[in-house]
């Protein structure tokens, strides 16, 4: 069996990772699968781009920069939320690739910022090729936004939409909710969700209804995130190895939906007061260097890692990994701490609860609840639960989200679409 696995970027962003992994791992169990990507960042030979000679490349570009300008205009010349919401109005034809035509499956993951337009996802169905569609957040059940957040507009028909400036009845949101209902009507779309969080979410979408929802996890590379000598970890980082370590990471830390501002008050809680002599923040990410100032105890900016290996050996290094996320579905970063068998702490949103398994590998606190995420903090350091999580962390991981386990679950729902009857697999539809 031939799958085409196509995402806008190789590297960058948990999905293209996700993907990525994926396709590595699909290839060591017997399927023949290639991953398409306009942005390609490696020299792997399983991973192809775009052409991009001649006046292909200046197209690549102008896609791009056309759907931010009609985003901008639409929201009458204002930046806010001009990177939150993508409206899919142009993008590449890759029907015509001889990757396309020799694939059995097509298998999407995340295609915005100009990889497809809707007008080209309907050619795709078309084309009579099964198609399925991983979603790494909600864009696909809902009109332009990636995170509905509280709104649930998406139910029936978008429209008012708060991610705008000027939320109106018919906004953009209408239009292209309009527009997706057309597109997803022309053929059968496969909807896998990450988690079972995000597939209820989906199956409350008026979009999704009469397409199948799946629910299967993301996977990890198993010789690379797992557990290993600490010690040798932070001298290799020039981290001090008398201190507790707490670690914060994402792409850019001054991202809102990151929670570090909720990261900052649960670390001046006073029950943390007793920690300042023993315990330091690892800080990963664009900006890491602006937390220097902000707390009483020392803090190790690291700036962006991109190298797994490298990430792997960080979360070898420290004591706990805390996500205080406000919007999630099934992050890469939780799961790649588990397998090194770091116990994480989160906020419980999207499918987080689903990793962390609350006083048992990590803690889930409440809600935006500063105080209850200083409060797990403190529990997983605590000397009587920290071994305990540590062991539970790597053993979930290993169990839940190993590369045989996923690919054996991808397997059974591509082999149940080709013959063309029910999967197997956890499914609504």
């Amino acid at each position: 069996m031939r799958v085409l696995l196509v995402n806008t970027s190789e590297r960058v962003g948990g999905a293209a990772i996700a993907a990525s992994r994926l396709t590595d791992a699909l290839n060591c169990f017997g399927i023949k699968a290639i991953m398409l990507v306009r942005d390609i960042q490696t020299q792997r030979a399983t991973t192809v781009g775009l052409p991009r000679t001649g006046w292909r490349g200046l197209h690549l570009k102008w896609f791009f920069l056309w759907e931010r300008l009609r985003i901008f205009l639409a929201n009458r010349l204002h930046t806010r939320g001009l990177w939150e919401v993508d409206i899919a109005c142009c993008g590449a034809d890759i029907t015509q690739l001889p990757e396309f035509k020799a694939a059995d499956i097509i298998h999407l993951h995340w295609v915005n910022q100009g990889m497809l337009s809707l007008h080209q996802l309907a050619r795709i169905l078309r084309s009579g090729k099964p198609v399925v569609w991983t979603m790494h957040d909600m864009w696909p059940c809902t009109a332009i936004c990636h995170h509905a957040r509280t709104c649930e507009h998406f139910f029936i028909h978008c429209h008012d939409c708060p991610q705008l400036v000027a939320p109106r009845s018919h906004d953009l949101s209408w239009q292209i909710y309009k527009q997706k209902l057309e597109t997803y009507a022309v053929g059968a779309l496969t909807f896998v969700t990450c988690s079972h969080w995000l597939a209820e979410q989906a199956s409350r979408s008026r979009l999704l209804q009469g397409h199948q929802i799946v629910t299967i996890p993301n996977t990890f590379d198993s010789h690379i995130f797992h557990p290993a000598d600490c010690d040798e970890a932070r001298r290799h980082h020039g981290l001090p190895g008398q201190r507790r370590l707490l670690l914060f990471a994402c792409q850019k830390v001054t991202n809102r939906r990151k929670g570090l501002e909720l990261l900052l008050q649960a670390l001046q809680q006073p029950e943390l007061q007793s920690w300042q002599e023993r315990l330091a923040l690892v800080v990963v990410g664009e900006m890491a260097e602006r937390m220097a100032a902000t707390l009483p105890f020392p803090v190790y900016p690291l700036g962006y890692i991109s190298g797994e290996k490298e990430m792997a050996s960080l979360y070898q290094a420290v004591d706990v990994f805390v996500t205080p996320s406000l919007e999630e579905n099934l992050p890469n970063t939780i799961m790649e701490a588990m397998a090194c068998g770091t116990p994480c702490v989160g906020f419980q949103v999207g499918g987080i609860p689903e990793m962390i398994d609350h006083e048992q590998n990590g803690y889930v606190a409440r809600f935006r609840d500063a105080q209850d995420l200083a409060t797990g903090i403190i529990y997983t350091l605590d000397p009587q639960n920290h071994e305990r999580l540590c062991h539970a962390a790597a053993e979930k991981a290993v169990r839940a989200w190993n590369e045989a386990t996923v690919c054996r679950q991808y397997i059974e729902l591509y082999d149940s679409i080709v013959s063309n009857r029910p999967s197997p697999i956890n499914s609504k539809s």
